[in-house]
C-alpha cells in the first residue's frame, strides 16, 4: 500500500503541475493518473486501498463541505434572498428532468436509471467553485449584489440537494418499488440536517471560547465531529429524516456566525488539508474507470450531458428572473453553473458498486462530466469574471 500511496501522489501531483501549467484545473491530470496507475491500466494501486475508496470519498466530501460553511456568511446570504434559495435546486430540478426524459431513449436505460444518472450528473463542484469566488471575493469583483456569494451557498447547497435525491433514487432502485412517497422526506431532513449542524456549532464554540488549545486541535476536532454525523446517519434515520452532509455544512456555517475569528483562521487550515483530499478523491475515481466499455457509448453520453448543461442554464436563468442582476452577472452565473467534479468523484461509482446494470453507463458519464465541464467551467469562470464583473474599489 506505501508504494501505491506514493505513486499516487507523486504522479497525481506531477500531472496536476502540468495541467496547471496549461491553465486547466489540476483535478484533470489527477483523474487521468487514477486512469494510469488503475487496474484497467498499469494496475499499480493496491487492491486494499481501493476498498477503501468509499470512505476515502466521504472524508473529502466533509473537507470540501466545511471549507465552504467557513466561508459562508448568513448575512450575505439574507441580502441574496430569494435567488439563492432558487439557485440551490431549481438549475438542477431542470437538468435531472431534461435527463430522465432523454437518457432512457438515447442510452436504453430504465426511467429510474437516468433519474440517478441525472442526480450524479447535476450537482456543481465545490473543489472547483468554491476556491474561485473566495478569490472573487478577495479582489471585490461583483461585490455589489454578492454574486460570489450566491453562486457559493447556491452550488454547495445545490450539492446537499442532489446528493439527497440520488440517495432517494438509489434507495428506490435497490427496492425495485418506485416509491415516491420516500422523497417527502427531504424537507425535514434539510431541518434537521441544518439545526444539529448549527446546534453542535454554537456548542463547540462556546467550548472553544473556554478552554485554550491550538487551531491543529480544533481543527482535527471538527473533523472528528464531522466524521461522527456522518458516521451516525443511518443510525439517526431510524427515528429520524437527517441529512448528514448538510450537517456538516452547518456545522461550519455556524461557527463563522458566533466565532468569525476562529473560522477565518482555521479555513487556511482547511484549504491545507483539501490539497491532500482532492488528490485520493480525484485518483481513485480515475482508478475505477474501464476506458475500453467508455469508448461504446461515449459520444451519446456528451451529447446527454451538453443536453443537461443547455437546460441547467435554463434553470440558473429562471432563478435570476427579476433578480436585481445585470445580464452580465446572469450570464456569468450560469458559466459559474457549469462544472462538475466533486460530487461526481464521490458518488459515480456507487451505483456500478451496487451491482446496477446502468452502473458503467453512470461512472463513465460522472467521469466524462468532470473531464469535460471541470476545465470548461474553471476557464470560463477565470476568463470572463473581469469581463461579466464589476469590481468595487
Amino acid at each position: 500500500m506505501l508504494i501505491s500511496l506514493a505513486l499516487m501522489m507523486l504522479v497525481g501531483f506531477g500531472l496536476s503541475g502540468i495541467f496547471k501549467l496549461l491553465n486547466l484545473p489540476g483535478l484533470i491530470g489527477m483523474i487521468l493518473a487514477g486512469i494510469l496507475l488503475g487496474p484497467y491500466a498499469l494496475d499499480l494501486i493496491s487492491p486494499s486501498l481501493l476498498s477503501i475508496t468509499v470512505e476515502l470519498r466521504q472524508i473529502a466530501l466533509i473537507v470540501i463541505l466545511l471549507r465552504a460553511g467557513l466561508s459562508l456568511d448568513l448575512k450575505d446570504l439574507a441580502k441574496v434572498g430569494r435567488p439563492a434559495f432558487l439557485m440551490s435546486f431549481l438549475p438542477a430540478l431542470f437538468e435531472i428532468g431534461a435527463i430522465v426524459l432523454i437518457a432512457p431513449y438515447l442510452l436504453n436505460i430504465s426511467i429510474l436509471d437516468a433519474a440517478i444518472l441525472g442526480s450524479v450528473l447535476a450537482a456543481v463542484s465545490p473543489a472547483v467553485v468554491v476556491p474561485r469566488m473566495l478569490h472573487l471575493m478577495e479582489h471585490s469583483y461583483g461585490h455589489k449584489n454578492k454574486i460570489p456569494q450566491l453562486i457559493m451557498a447556491g452550488a454547495s447547497l445545490d450539492d446537499i440537494f442532489v446528493i439527497i435525491l440520488f440517495t432517494s433514487f438509489i434507495t428506490l432502485r435497490q427496492g425495485q418499488s418506485v416509491d415516491l412517497s420516500i422523497l417527502s422526506s427531504l424537507p425535514i431532513s434539510i431541518l434537521t440536517g441544518i439545526g444539529l449542524g448549527f446546534a453542535l456549532g454554537y456548542s463547540i464554540v462556546i467550548i472553544f471560547k473556554r478552554i485554550h488549545m491550538r487551531d491543529t486541535v480544533k481543527v482535527l476536532l471538527l473533523l472528528s465531529m464531522s466524521f461522527l454525523l456522518l458516521g451516525l446517519e443511518k443510525d439517526i434515520n431510524l427515528f429520524i429524516p437527517y441529512s448528514a452532509l448538510l450537517s456538516v455544512m452547518s456545522l461550519g456555517i455556524s461557527i463563522l456566525r458566533f466565532y468569525p475569528v476562529l473560522a477565518h483562521r482555521i479555513t487556511s487550515k482547511f484549504s491545507k488539508i483539501w490539497v491532500g483530499a482532492e488528490v485520493f478523491l480525484f485518483i481513485l475515481v480515475g482508478a475505477v474507470v474501464d476506458l475500453s466499455s467508455l469508448q461504446s457509448y461515449a459520444w451519446v453520453i456528451i451529447l446527454v450531458l451538453f443536453i443537461g448543461l443547455i437546460i441547467r442554464f435554463i434553470g440558473v436563468q429562471v432563478s435570476l428572473f427579476k433578480s436585481k442582476l445585470t445580464l452580465n452577472e446572469r450570464l456569468f452565473t450560469g458559466i459559474a453553473y457549469i462544472p462538475k467534479a466533486t460530487v461526481q468523484a464521490a458518488i459515480g461509482s456507487i451505483p456500478l458498486s451496487l451491482g446496477l446494470s446502468s452502473g458503467n453507463i453512470i461512472l463513465s458519464a460522472a467521469v466524462l462530466a468532470i473531464l469535460i465541464t471541470a476545465p470548461l467551467g474553471a476557464i470560463g469562470i477565470d476568463r470572463f469574471a473581469s469581463r461579466l464583473l464589476s469590481k468595487s474599489s
